[in-house]
């Protein structure tokens, strides 16, 4: 019952996530850009992979070995930091093939950290709770290292996207409020998942 109230709630989030005003938003402002990206990744995804989190444990389809949270991380780190180049996130911003192809990209890897981090059976949970802590303290850091450099940067790295952005703030302003979006909700989440999880390897 609590994992499907849980898958279904997930959904639910990803659903207002891409279906509400957040993505007619991206276009003219950095700091709803990264709402959007932070609410898919940080709230909806785990929300779903604690639902089906289970279910995957039980088919085997995904082992938490060592090989396997370094290698979703890696994959983590170079679609989240790609997608933050300047030039595809211009064209993320700009294209809505582009906008979807990122959001797709950005829900899947995030699903497989947060199911090589979720997805255990009793047998295998003290191993699978230390990979998986693994690879949500890796995803925390790159992800807080990013929020940082773009929230402290002292000038605006995208400022060419944009010559008259919306929501009324300056352009370093709102690339500043996204950096802090990103630490504050992408940092804070994922680090927050690893240290449960290193406490349940402890508590055993």
């Amino acid at each position: 019952m609590i994992d499907r109230l849980l898958t279904i709630t997930g959904i639910a989030v990803l659903v207002l996530a891409w279906a509400g005003p957040l993505p007619a938003m991206v276009r003219g402002s950095f700091a709803a850009h990264m709402t959007l990206h932070m609410t898919v990744v940080g709230i909806g995804i785990p929300l779903l992979a604690a639902g089906i989190g289970p279910l995957v444990a039980r088919r085997n389809w995904l082992r938490s070995q060592l090989a396997l949270p370094i290698a979703v991380s890696i994959i983590d780190l170079v679609v989240v930091w790609g997608w933050h180049a300047p030039a595809l996130h211009h064209a993320s911003r700009t294209q809505p093939w582009a906008l979807a192809a990122e959001q797709a990209s950005f829900a899947l890897v995030s699903l497989l950290v947060w199911l090589v981090a979720l997805a255990s059976t009793g047998e295998t949970r003290r191993i699978a709770a230390l990979a998986g802590a693994m690879a949500l303290f890796f995803t925390s850091m790159h992800m807080t290292l990013l929020g940082a450099l773009i929230g402290l940067a002292p000038r605006s790295i995208y400022g060419d996207h944009l010559q008259a952005p919306t929501g009324g703030l300056p352009v370093l302003i709102d690339q500043q409020l996204g950096g802090v979006i990103m630490l504050g909700i992408g940092g804070v989440i994922y680090l927050s998942g690893g240290l449960v999880l290193m406490a349940r390897v402890l508590r055993r």
